[in-house]
């Protein structure tokens, strides 16, 4: 069995969401890079990366402007959207991603959800 942590990416322009995931994700044994913006995912790049989970309102580009990026260049990349506007739950854009949650989201749930998809992957593979 590999010793290799899955490196997840996590996108959010709050930095105390953003140091709450972080720190909740290392917990449970994963590797986390942060960034504040889309842009500075970007620019770091998609290489190596395992999951990532990003907020939807963001300045710039948005979450979903992120995933359909995303999903071009990496097809397979699990993306998981979190957001504080409750209205964006419902709309059509959201369909396509590996899950999506709502603030104040069950930290239990978020990390089943990404063992969940993180297992799947290591079964196709």
């Amino acid at each position: 069995m590999s010793n290799v942590r899955p490196i997840v990416a996590v996108v959010d322009d709050d930095p105390r969401l953003l140091e709450s995931l972080e720190e909740l994700l290392e917990s449970a044994g994963y590797a986390v890079r942060s960034f504040s913006s889309a842009r500075q995912l970007l620019i770091s790049g998609l290489s190596g990366l395992d999951v990532l989970i990003t907020d939807i309102g963001m300045l710039g580009m948005n979450g979903f402007e992120l995933r359909d990026l995303v999903k071009r260049t990496r097809p397979e990349l699990p993306v998981f959207f979190i957001t504080g506007r409750h209205e964006i739950a419902d709309q059509e854009r959201a369909q396509g991603v590996s899950g999506f949650f709502r603030k104040p989201f069950d930290a239990q749930a978020l990390l089943a959800a990404v063992g969940d998809v993180l297992r799947n992957q290591k079964v196709e593979d």
